[in-house]
């Protein structure tokens, strides 16, 4: 079932995120960063693009966000300004996610991250996001969360602190990162590095940043 609760407040409260964390100004042809990969994740989710995203704005996706923007009744001059952004992030809102999938992800960034600030708990929505749209894992979200094709991906789905209420930021932040708001993009593992007892993704795989409690690898 699509979701059906998201009310005015918590759409106010999700477009002042976006505000803090997209970068401004226009994204158009020979643009490379984060949000180009976003917008081309959103693209490809829509059926709009076909080719894997880069981050490189080239010209598959100026052709896919010309067609998306004619669909839309937006200029279709191949650009993300304010209007385009706008419509791209609502139509992502509307294509992608369902009830269970919040209901899900805003536990597990409780358990994960509950103590954290919003940018902490949005990080570890936005690893989870990556991995759904990675061909290493699982293409949904609750598949991820509770994948154990190798071993207990997520600790939380083993010691039952998945079944914990979350609280509101936490709520938050899982709408925000499956809207497509990406604090941080393509981080497919993270970890506590003073609580772990598994040192394997820092010895394979590449360090991103520190987030919070939290260290984010690619």
């Amino acid at each position: 079932m699509k979701k059906t609760f998201v009310l005015t407040l918590i759409l106010t409260m999700i477009i002042t995120s976006f505000g803090t964390f997209a970068k401004e100004g226009l994204i158009k042809l020979g643009s490379s960063d984060k949000e180009v990969a976003a917008v081309q994740k959103i693209l490809i989710n829509n059926g709009y693009l076909s080719t894997p995203y880069t981050g490189y704005f080239g010209s598959d996706t100026h052709k896919a966000l010309k067609s998306f923007q004619s669909d839309n009744d937006l200029t279709a001059d191949g650009i993300v300004g304010d209007k385009t952004r706008g419509v791209l992030y609502g139509y992502d809102i509307l294509k992608t996610y369902t009830d269970e999938d919040v209901y899900w992800l805003s536990r597990l960034i409780e358990a994960e991250a509950g103590g954290e600030s919003y940018k902490g708990k949005l990080a570890v929505g936005n690893s989870v996001l990556s991995r759904v749209l990675s061909t290493e894992f699982p293409n949904n979200v609750v598949k991820v969360i509770f994948d154990r094709k190798y071993a207990v991906q997520y600790e939380p789905t083993s010691n039952g602190a998945i079944y914990n209420t979350p609280s509101n930021d936490s709520i938050l932040a899982a709408i925000s990162a499956l809207e497509g708001v990406w604090h941080i993009s393509d981080c497919l593992y993270f970890f506590n590095p003073r609580t772990a007892t598994n040192n394997w993704i820092s010895k394979n795989r590449e360090f991103h940043s520190t987030i919070g409690n939290h260290d984010f690898y690619y």
